[in-house]
C-alpha cells in the first residue's frame, strides 16, 4: 500500500497539480496586492476618493460605526464594498490568466508549426545503404523508417 501511495504521489499529474496550487496561491497574493495597493487607489483617485472597502449596509440599528471593521464588531452588516473589491480582484485574475493561457497556446502553436528537425547524418546514410541494397537485390525499398 505504501508503494502504491508513493507511485500516486510522484505521478506527474499530482506533482504538477501541487506546484500549480502553490504557484496559484502566491500569484493570488500578488494579484490581491495589485488590486488593493494599485488599482483600487487609482479607482479612488478617478472617482474622487471613492473607497469601496468601507461600504456596508447595517442590518441593525446598533451599528453606528463609520468603518467596516468597527461596524462588524457592533453587529451584522452586509459588506458590499468588500464584495466589489473581491469581484474586481477576480476580474483582474481572470484577465491576467486569459493572457497567460493565450501566450502559452501561441507558443505551443508556433512549436507545432516548426518543421521537423532533419534526421541525423547516420540515419540518412543507413537509409541510403538500405535503398542501395534493395535496388541491388531487385526489390523495392521499404516505405517506413530504418
Amino acid at each position: 500500500m505504501l508503494k502504491q501511495f508513493r507511485e500516486f504521489a510522484v505521478r506527474g499529474n499530482v506533482v504538477d497539480l501541487a506546484v500549480g496550487v502553490i504557484i496559484g496561491a502566491a500569484f493570488g497574493g500578488i494579484v490581491s496586492s495589485l488590486v488593493a495597493d494599485i488599482f483600487m487607489p487609482m479607482i479612488g483617485a478617478i472617482t474622487g476618493g471613492l473607497d469601496f472597502s468601507n461600504y456596508y449596509v447595517p442590518l441593525s440599528s446598533a451599528v453606528t460605526a463609520e468603518n467596516l471593521e468597527d461596524a462588524k464588531k457592533q453587529g451584522a452588516v452586509i459588506a458590499y464594498g468588500h464584495f466589489i473589491t473581491l469581484a474586481i480582484n477576480f476580474l483582474i485574475v481572470a484577465w491576467i490568466l486569459f493572457f497567460v493561457v493565450r501566450a502559452i497556446n501561441l507558443l505551443k502553436k508556433q512549436e507545432a508549426e516548426k518543421p521537423p528537425a532533419a534526421p541525423p547524418r547516420s540515419e540518412v546514410l543507413l537509409e541510403e545503404i538500405r535503398d542501395l541494397l534493395a535496388k541491388r537485390e531487385g526489390t523495392s525499398a521499404p516505405s517506413s523508417g530504418v
